[in-house]
């Protein structure tokens, strides 16, 4: 089978297991998202909802965070490391989404890099969850299983992406990044992957029983 027909084999399996597999990170718009997604960089989805609340409460818009003390915004997002490093980005993101975009996220992958702290990865996520475009999330779930099931052999985020958004129809791509990560957590873990237990070991490399 060609790559494309074993992501349309695993796909089925995928939306019977994890249908309603979305971002675990909260948000309401695009902008929480940019945010928490900037936070999410070597910390835990879970830990960045934890901070958000009183982040979002103390700095409501990109204004404020534009406007925003760094030193106040260092200490409210401390326990996400790197905590000076991505207070000064997301101060910096502030000031250009207000001077250059009238305080509104853009809902392409241009202007999104544009934006301080946004890579590719955050700017798939807003494009697929808030704009509802197509967007290869690749983090660190979406890459190693994507490798481990022979759809590419690269360990760089964006060749990966590329590779996967050959295979993976526009429409679907967002959900199954999702769904990627949903199966990574669950399953098919970084150091002890459950092979015998995966619904789609017919289809990996990894397992050895790639059809």
């Amino acid at each position: 089978m060609t790559k494309k027909e074993i992501y349309f084999k695993i796909q089925k399996i995928f939306d019977s297991i994890y249908p309603d597999a979305d971002c675990s990170l909260d948000y309401t718009e695009a902008w929480d998202l940019l945010v928490a997604t900037q936070l999410a960089a070597q910390c835990t989805d879970a830990r960045v909802n934890l901070v958000t609340p009183a982040l979002f409460e103390r700095y409501p818009t990109p204004r404020d965070f534009a406007n925003a003390e760094i030193g106040e915004l260092e200490a409210l997002i401390r326990s996400t490391g790197f905590f000076r490093n991505k207070a000064k980005n997301l101060k910096a993101c502030g000031q250009v989404l207000c001077r250059e975009f009238g305080g509104v996220v853009p809902d392409t992958m241009e202007e999104l890099l544009r934006l301080p702290g946004v890579g590719r990865k955050t700017a798939n996520l807003v494009l697929g969850d808030i704009f509802g475009k197509g967007g290869v999330v690749v983090d660190t779930h979406a890459g190693r299983i994507a490798r481990r099931l022979g759809f590419t052999k690269n360990t760089d985020p964006t060749k990966v992406e590329f590779d996967l958004a050959k295979i993976i129809p526009e429409k679907s791509q967002t959900h199954f990044c999702h769904q990627l990560v949903w199966h990574g957590r669950a399953v098919c873990t970084a150091r002890s992957p459950k092979c015998e237990e995966c619904p789609v070991n017919g289809y990996c490399k990894k397992a050895g029983v790639a059809k």
